[in-house]
């Protein structure tokens, strides 16, 4: 059966990418990023493409790339172009398939549109913490949002162990656990393909 995942964070910079290409390489899965703000060059597709040893996966073009690295909102009108929900669509394949969101859940794509809007009903939702001042505060807001949405969600822990912060995390929540992404001092195909060996059974 296929599965279709969405990869969100709490915030942005918390690992998202680095959690696209492992749950990409666990699933042999497609991976899709709808909208790409800034890093044309070296966007967060090339990333995961670099980052996958399958051959199954394939890589689909974003629905809108924009220029500049901000939130996509703003990116689009600097490039005088408008983000239509209704041109975001979903590529076609029978594969699994990873989604990769921008920044966190509420980020806007235009004056009413968030990437909230972007997760589909059949998608489950990964959610990335990584622990600083104020991830509590951002990984329980996120959670329950999608939990109120009624959506699948699960979490994984990006960077060093901070019980306290992901105790309180789960026991408010209940959200299920895939694994952590311990601080790796790099990370490349071989890193990648053993953290997806980890987490495959988890997925």
């Amino acid at each position: 059966m296929q599965k279709k995942y969405f990869i969100t964070g709490i915030s942005t910079e918390v690992g998202k990418t680095v959690v696209s290409a492992i749950v990409t390489e666990a699933l042999e899965a497609d991976y899709w990023k709808p909208v790409q703000a800034g890093e044309l060059e070296n966007s967060d597709t090339h990333k995961v493409r670099n980052l996958i040893s399958n051959r199954k996966s394939i890589f689909h073009s974003n629905a809108y790339a924009l220029e500049t690295p901000m939130s996509p909102h703003a990116a689009a009108e600097i490039d005088g172009v408008s983000i239509e929900l209704k041109s975001i669509e979903e590529p076609e394949t029978e594969n699994n398939l990873v989604v990769e969101g921008a920044g966190g859940l509420l980020v806007p794509l235009n004056d009413t549109d968030t990437i909230l809007d972007l997760i589909k009903p059949d998608y489950k939702v990964i959610v990335v913490s990584r622990h600083y001042l104020g991830s509590i505060n951002h990984s329980l807001l996120t959670i329950n949002l999608l939990k109120e949405k009624g959506f699948d969600v699960s979490i994984i822990y990006s960077g060093e162990e901070h019980k306290t912060t992901e105790s309180i995390i789960e026991k408010m929540t209940n959200v299920r656990v895939i694994g952590r992404i311990d601080e790796e001092p790099y990370f490349d195909k071989n890193v990648i393909k053993e953290y997806a060996d980890l987490f495959r059974n988890n997925l």
